[in-house]
């Protein structure tokens, strides 16, 4: 049986896998001559989420644990920032927005409660001194 890792037993990165996928499915509507801009921006956004989480709950500090949730998080509301561009720029659709909006949502909600368990945990070896 193949080993699985910590973050592959976590939802939400699962969820931010998803999230990349549909990512990259929406920037192939945007212009080409956003390639090495918007295009790159978006993608890398959406990579930084799921590959923060993985290296997070490889941490063995909860403090450390909630810094690198912390900081997909950011890359999450940077993503969402993102999308948000795009369609006030028309590059998508109202439907195409509400859709990613939703799965940003998700992952955010998800995300925030991982990281306040990470806080929790950390807190209570604090107290238990």
């Amino acid at each position: 049986m193949k080993r699985q890792y910590g973050y592959e037993k976590l939802e939400v990165w699962h969820d931010s896998r998803q999230l990349v996928k549909d990512v990259y499915l929406l920037t192939k509507k945007i212009p080409e001559s956003e390639r090495y801009g918007l295009i790159s921006q978006i993608q890398r956004s959406a990579v930084s989420v799921s590959s923060n989480i993985a290296e997070g709950s490889s941490r063995v500090s909860c403090k450390d644990q909630a810094h690198f949730y912390q900081t997909a998080y950011a890359s999450l509301m940077e993503l969402l920032c993102q999308m948000t561009l795009c369609i006030d720029i028309n590059y998508l659709t109202e439907n195409e927005y509400k859709t990613i909006r939703d799965k940003i949502d998700k992952v955010a909600y998800r995300l925030n409660a991982l990281r306040k368990a990470a806080l929790q945990n950390e807190q209570n070896k604090t107290t238990r001194k």
